[in-house]
């Protein structure tokens, strides 16, 4: 094992090249597009620190919108801000962000 050699198993590819079908020829833009890691919302502690930390406080709800992360709405606590990221990203009747009125 060399000192540059990728970790992992050998018999998987490596993940420094992108998949890109060549047939598809905005394959490699609709890839650009996707969100980081692959979250479409995220959650963050309006006063910054760890997303664990002071669960009862108020979390800044986020929504990816194609291009980078914008504000979608606000959660009164760290489980509403959960269960607001872990729904369905799809048009459903459920999906609104809930509203710390």
């Amino acid at each position: 094992m060399g000192k540059h050699s990728r970790p992992g198993p050998p018999n998987q590819p490596s993940r420094a090249v992108p998949r890109v079908s060549p047939d598809d020829l905005l394959a490699g833009y609709e890839k650009r597009r996707r969100p980081p890691l692959d979250q479409h919302r995220l959650h963050r502690p309006f006063h910054g620190g760890g997303g664990h930390l002071h669960p009862d406080q108020p979390r800044a709800l986020e929504e990816w919108n194609g291009f980078s992360y914008e504000p979608a709405s606000t959660a009164l606590n760290l489980a509403e801000a959960r269960r607001w990221a872990n729904e369905q990203v799809s048009g459903e009747a459920g999906s609104q962000p809930p509203s710390a009125a």
